[in-house]
């Protein structure tokens, strides 16, 4: 199985702080990857890290054999990554259209591929015309995976798009996510809710203190309570 994305000895500084601490992994080609952890393991930073807001002080990250890690951001996005930050960013003075016309960099939005996005999130086809900054926060974090996914991307990188969401758009959202996975979409997904993980990942990251700590199948880690407390300090079940 060929490998997308590797991250080999990543260190991440801001200001003082030493956030990732030697981080290594690889994503492979076409699967989604979890990246699991306690709250302030390192997850949204190693995202942050690859798509290039904070900068690697150390250590190697290559993206399908081509090295990024001092590459800008706008670069890395041309290459084919998308990202989806936790905090819903969205363009709150510009339409939903406009939003996603601004994730097609490759030319006009496509009608075919826009109507597969509103059968997952059919509120963007209702609100098309309005401000993003009206919608609710659900309605924002469909807009902001929608403008992730509004061409195809080579890589995925997605921070607990689940966070907060009433059931029923968590269970579009996953049947989304799994489609694009059919696709041949590669994905690493930071998320904590249980049900998502077990879904969506075949394999599995877990950090803590800056570092991975346990890799391995999504299905193992899911079916064994005893390594999941350990790692997490509570079994999925729990928090979800």
């Amino acid at each position: 199985m060929t490998d997308l994305l590797t991250l080999v000895g990543v260190h991440t500084h801001i200001g003082r702080y030493h956030i990732l601490q030697g981080v290594d992994f690889a994503v492979p080609e076409g699967q989604t990857t979890m990246l699991l952890g306690r709250n302030g393991a390192g997850k949204t930073s190693t995202l942050r890290t690859i798509i290039g807001l904070w900068q690697a002080s150390a250590g190697h990250i290559s993206l399908d054999g081509q090295r990024i890690e001092k590459s800008a951001t706008p670069d890395i996005a041309r290459l084919g990554v998308g990202y989806v930050p936790e905090s819903m960013a969205v363009f709150s003075d510009l339409s939903v259209k406009e939003n996603l016309v601004l994730g097609a960099r490759d030319g006009p939005l496509d009608d075919t591929r826009l109507n597969w996005i509103f059968g997952f999130f059919p509120a963007l086809k209702r609100f098309w015309l309005s401000r993003a900054g009206s919608l609710s926060g659900g309605q924002k974090q469909m807009l902001s995976i929608a403008r992730a996914i509004v061409e195809p991307r080579k890589l995925l990188l997605i921070d607990e798009p689940t966070k907060g969401l009433a059931p029923a758009i968590v269970v579009a959202l996953i049947e989304c996510l799994a489609e694009i996975k059919r696709r041949g979409a590669t994905i690493l997904l930071v998320e904590q809710n249980f049900h998502a993980a077990r879904e969506l990942g075949d394999t599995v990251l877990v950090m803590d203190n800056g570092k991975i700590v346990h890799r391995g199948e999504m299905a193992a880690l899911a079916a064994d309570v005893a390594l999941q407390e350990h790692l997490l300090g509570l079994s999925l079940e729990t928090h979800q």
